[in-house]
C-alpha cells in the first residue's frame, strides 16, 4: 500500500486515540494529517490540507445526521477523496442505508475486529462497498432473509394456485383499492363481477377448511394472503392505472 494522507473525524477522545493508534501500528503508510470533533472542525481541516481518506464517525455531538452530510457533502466538492465510515451506529441499519446513498465507500462497524488493514488497504485500492466481518454478518443475514422470503412466496403461489391476476387483485386490494378501481388498471381484463368470482375462488383456496362458519371479507382474505406469503408486505406497490 502506498503512503496517503488521512483526516479522522471522530468526537471521543478516547476512541479517537485508540484509531490513531490503529493507524500508528498497523497501518504505517497513513500519515494523519488532521483530526476533527465536528462539521466545523472537519471543513477547517479540509482547508488546511486535503487527504486521500477521511476515515468518519457518524454520531457527532449527539447527531446522527451530521456525519451523513459530511460525506455527501465531501463526494461531491472532492470526488478523489475515499470516504470509509468508522461507526459505532452498530443497531441503525437506516443510516448505512443513507450514507451508502451518500456515496461512502465502505463502513465499518466499531465492534468485533474493528479497523483491520485490510479494510483500508481495500478502500485505497479502489474498492467499493468495502464492510468490516460485523456488518458484512447482518447483512448476509438479511440476504438470507430475503432469499428465504422468495421462495416461500414462490412456493405459496404454486401451493395456492395462484396466477398473476390472483396476485393483482390481492395486491391491490391490500393497497386499499376497491374491485371498481382495479378494473380500471392496465392489463386487468375482468369487470367487478369477475373479479368477485375470482375473490370467493380465492377465500375457497386459502380457507380451505372454512373461517371457523364466519364469512370472509377482502381484509381477512388480504391477511391470510400474507401470512401464507402470497404477498410480501414489503413490496406492495400499485400497477400503473
Amino acid at each position: 500500500m502506498d503512503k496517503f494522507k488521512v483526516i479522522i473525524v471522530e468526537d471521543v477522545p478516547l476512541e479517537l486515540r485508540g484509531t490513531e493508534g490503529i493507524f500508528k501500528s498497523d497501518i504505517p503508510e497513513a500519515e494523519i494529517i488532521g483530526t476533527a470533533e465536528s462539521e466545523p472542525a472537519y471543513w477547517r481541516a479540509l482547508k488546511q490540507q486535503l487527504p486521500d481518506l477521511v476515515l468518519l464517525d457518524l454520531g457527532l455531538g449527539g447527531s446522527t445526521t451530521v456525519g451523513v452530510e459530511i460525506c455527501r457533502q465531501t463526494k461531491e466538492k472532492y470526488p478523489d477523496i475515499k470516504v470509509l465510515i468508522f461507526t459505532g451506529e452498530i443497531l441503525n441499519e437506516k443510516l448505512w442505508v443513507d450514507v451508502l446513498d451518500a456515496g461512502a465507500d465502505g463502513i465499518c462497524l466499531k465492534s468485533g475486529e474493528l479497523l483491520t488493514r485490510g479494510d483500508v488497504a481495500s478502500v485505497m485500492s479502489g474498492k467499493k462497498l468495502v464492510f468490516n466481518q460485523p456488518i458484512l454478518e447482518k447483512i448476509v443475514e438479511r440476504f438470507k432473509q430475503s432469499v428465504n422470503s422468495q421462495l416461500l412466496h414462490q412456493e405459496a403461489m404454486v401451493d395456492y394456485e395462484i396466477d398473476e391476476y390472483d396476485e393483482r387483485l390481492l395486491r391491490h386490494l391490500a393497497l386499499g383499492y376497491t374491485k371498481e378501481q382495479i378494473t380500471t388498471l392496465r392489463g386487468m381484463p375482468f369487470g367487478v363481477k369477475s373479479l368477485e368470482k375470482r375473490q370467493n375462488e380465492l377465500v375457497q383456496k386459502l380457507f380451505p377448511d372454512g373461517n371457523g362458519g364466519m364469512s370472509v371479507n377482502a381484509t381477512r382474505l388480504v391477511v391470510r394472503a400474507l401470512q401464507l406469503r402470497i404477498l410480501d408486505i414489503d413490496n406492495l406497490q400499485p400497477d400503473e392505472e
